[in-house]
């Protein structure tokens, strides 16, 4: 007889993975899908990089397990680069390597979380945090921003959510979903709440380098944060390496101790190859990095001014990520023909099935009146995908 566990049956599948296999069912069948709704980016890993890891490789001597918390080497260099970018000084002990941002996240709270205590979290919120929390036996507690402030939730509506249960706190910037960026203010208005409360914080900067406000400030580098802040960064985004899986936490020395005996139970080190080539994309020319940022830029302001062209979408301008969240509640309880759209979800599989546009429910990211859409795509993609969105939207009455 098959029995799964709670802990399995509580876990909602990734909607954005769901969405993903939709769009390659159908392209499978021979339909000509426009993907919208993965966050990869869709460049390729810069060559210098690749060269790197083929170079390992041949060295012959990156064959054997890795330090679990990742190569010294490496994690020097990471302590360099938040030195320099991001005014955090840690030692390379503070730093812990991990498959990908994803695996550093589940470490801190499988490594920090109690049964029952709470985890705020900044809404709307990237798919896997909620997830996360519940596995670690955490309870998620969403405070969400509105449109008016770009879906940043402020720091008064934070205060408001801390009990006597609140263990944790954590935010992307720039976000995913929404590509808000938090400003330096907006920050160090949220530490004023917390710095005082015995409440760490996660601060995901997976997409950092790809923010067009010309300005960057990480909460931890706040030094009354500086003890209360776990920063998780990666590689994914920002040199376009999503399936070398490396990401990493910069943390107090206890959280990255724990951390490490956490991940040596489960995967170990990650990938010895994959970790020279981030070494290689940290001490090398950002050129490569800056281009794609500058790309996703021009294509931002592309998808912009075609989705404002669509009647009823309420939409905002991103400052940074790859992603837009516009609303399109103005659109639930319409038809075409026999199909009723109550709500994001039926509005996403309508635009699969009638535009041939994949995208996401605004409901896996905690704000069911929106839809996320990736601008990871060329600008004839993006162009075509939209124009699509807006002819199938035109047939609801």
């Amino acid at each position: 007889m098959e029995k799964l566990s709670n802990r399995i049956l509580a876990l909602a599948e990734s909607e954005t993975l769901v969405m993903a296999q939709k769009a390659r069912e159908f392209k499978e069948r021979g339909v000509d899908i426009i993907s919208l709704s993965l966050g990869e980016p869709d460049f390729k890993t810069p060559k210098h990089i690749c060269e790197a890891a083929k170079q390992a490789i041949d060295e012959g001597k990156y064959f054997t397990y890795p330090p679990v918390a990742g190569y010294t080497d490496l994690r020097e260099a990471i302590a360099e680069k938040l030195r320099r970018d991001n005014n955090l000084d840690w030692a390379y002990q503070n730093i812990v390597v991990s498959t990908g941002a994803k695996q550093s996240i589940a470490n801190v709270f499988l490594s920090l979380l109690n049964p029952g205590d709470e985890v705020i979290i900044l809404a709307p919120y990237w798919v896997t945090y909620s997830e996360i929390v519940k596995l670690a036996e955490g309870v998620p507690v969403f405070v969400k921003g509105n449109l008016n402030n770009n879906y940043k939730a402020t720091a008064d509506q934070i205060a408001d959510a801390i009990t006597s249960k609140t263990r944790m706190m954590i935010f992307s910037s720039p976000s995913n979903p929404t590509g808000s960026v938090f400003t330096e203010e907006e920050l160090r208005q949220i530490a004023d709440v917390l710095k005082d409360k015995n409440i760490l914080v996660i601060s995901d900067e997976i997409y950092e380098y790809i923010n067009f406000t010309g300005k960057k400030f990480s909460i931890g580098s706040i030094p009354e944060m500086k003890e209360k802040t776990i920063t998780v960064n990666g590689f994914s985004k920002g040199f376009a390496m999503t399936g070398w899986r490396v990401g990493y936490i910069a943390a107090p020395l206890y959280i990255a101790k724990a951390c490490n005996k956490m991940q040596g139970q489960i995967t170990s080190a990650t990938n010895s190859i994959a970790q020279r080539a981030a070494l290689a994309a940290l001490k090398s020319d950002f050129g490569p990095t800056k281009e794609m940022a500058a790309a996703y830029l021009k294509r931002r302001d592309l998808a912009y001014d075609l989705l404002n062209e669509i009647p009823g979408v309420k939409n905002y301008k991103p400052a940074g990520a790859f992603y837009f969240f516009p609303d399109f509640s103005s659109y639930f309880g319409k038809s075409a023909g026999d199909r009723k759209i109550s709500n994001s979800g039926d509005l996403v599989m309508y635009f699969l099935e009638e535009a041939h546009v994949s995208s996401v429910s605004g409901d896996a990211f905690g704000s069911p009146e929106n839809i996320r859409l990736s601008y990871a795509a060329s600008e004839a993609e993006i162009v075509e995908a939209i124009r699509r969105i807006k002819e199938a939207l035109a047939k609801l009455s």
